[in-house]
């Protein structure tokens, strides 16, 4: 059973390079093994990129050029709509639809989802479509995003995906993260000090 990713990403040329550099044959050994294809997602990327406040996506101009664009919103604003399908609101930005213009002529796109206070990181091959304010799905994708203007919705058909290693992520934590702990800390502290009031 082939790994889909492995597929997509090993390019004849990266394979050229990965036995210049002697990871062919590790690499060969991971595409030979019986492990999942990875064209599905199962529960754990699922709850992952339902749980991400933001993410990267990739795509290619009819030119040639990459880019790179963020979309972030509140935590689960990307809906997983089914196991080889996830979506989000594209909301009102800076007008210059560089990404629905790419994927218009083509609709391959890169994903990188990342958690920097746990280390983890999943990157998704897709199809991406864009989705009209009238289409059904929309009713899904706009759950949660209450106050902000939506222009279209993004649709994403998962072609494959693999989970990154954690190997060089700089630990970080949103302002809401950091806000919990000090206020962990805070009701610990104010516990400790009044068994030491009562001591007194």
């Amino acid at each position: 059973m082939p790994n889909v990713y492995h597929e997509i990403a090993f390019t004849p040329a990266v394979k050229a390079l990965q036995e210049a550099e002697g990871s062919r044959e590790m690499y060969a050994k991971y595409e030979a093994s019986e492990k999942r294809m990875k064209t599905e997602l199962g529960e754990p990327e699922m709850g992952y990129i339902a749980g991400r406040d933001s993410f990267y996506m990739s795509s290619v101009s009819e030119t040639g050029w990459p880019y790179m664009q963020h979309r972030g919103g509140p935590v689960g604003f990307a809906k997983v709509l089914n196991a080889q399908e996830f979506g989000w609101a594209e909301y009102w930005g800076n007008r210059q639809y560089i990404s629905t213009g790419n994927i218009a002529g083509n609709d391959r796109v890169s994903l990188f989802f990342i958690d920097y206070a746990s280390k983890t990181r999943l990157k998704v091959y897709g199809h991406a479509r864009v989705v009209g304010l009238d289409d059904p799905v929309m009713e899904t994708l706009t759950e949660g995003s209450d106050g902000l203007k939506v222009e279209r919705g993004m649709v994403v058909t998962v072609a494959s995906f693999e989970w990154n290693c954690p190997k060089y992520i700089t630990e970080r934590y949103t302002k809401g993260e950091v806000q919990q702990a000090l206020a962990q800390m805070g009701a610990r502290i104010a516990e400790l000090e009044a068994q030491l009031a009562a001591k007194g």
